[in-house]
């Protein structure tokens, strides 16, 4: 039978960043698995996968207490991780001396890109917590609708109404702050759109 994993709790998580050490841990092995499925969808080989997930975790143990909210914690991994395939593709180009196939973004684009990601996890950060479990599991983590139901404990029709629910309240957020909020939230991060 396979083992569901859940993100840490906001218990646990508020006593890693205090300095508990237990709970740290804790945290860690618990994010494990999200990250390394982060990782294996993100980065470009196996092993560069394996490498970003560690640096994430490591990143996670040095600094969980420049985590601003608890309920970010999957967002930020999630960044952390990108940003580590990322640099995984930018040695590997430097190395074999070629230039990437698009080209860099301007300071100003990365700086504006940082921005819009930090944005919208806030705004997901801000959403009720049962809301914010399916967004992430279904929009960022790209699970089928039927296991993000079965993992809750919830019907397929409720995990549907809540994950609607989750999606207009972070389109409406999004719209308090952007003109475009639909062009960030109608495109989930690495799953199918459909609920």
């Amino acid at each position: 039978m396979n083992r569901r994993f859940s993100w840490p709790d906001e218990r646990l998580i508020k006593a890693a960043q205090d300095g508990d050490v237990t709970s740290l841990t804790t945290v860690v092995m618990e994010s494990q698995p999200h990250v390394r499925k982060f990782a294996i969808s993100l980065c470009a080989s196996p092993q560069d996968a394996e490498d970003a997930a560690q640096e994430a975790l490591i990143i996670l143990y040095r600094k969980i207490g420049t985590l601003r909210a608890t309920g970010a914690l999957a967002s930020w991994m999630f960044r952390i991780v990108r940003n580590e395939c990322l640099r995984h593709v930018r040695l590997l180009v430097s190395r074999n001396n070629e230039t990437p196939a698009e080209p860099e973004p301007s300071a100003e684009d990365a700086v504006l890109q940082r921005l819009e990601v930090e944005r919208i996890a806030a705004a997901v950060s801000a959403l009720p917590r049962d809301q914010r479990q399916v967004l992430i599991m279904r929009d960022v983590q790209g699970l089928p609708g039927k296991t993000v139901a079965r993992s809750l404990g919830l019907s397929n029709a409720a995990m549907k109404s809540r994950l609607h629910r989750a999606r207009a309240a972070l389109r409406h957020s999004l719209a308090a702050t952007d003109q475009t909020p639909d062009q960030a939230i109608d495109r989930p991060v690495g799953g199918d759109p459909r609920p």
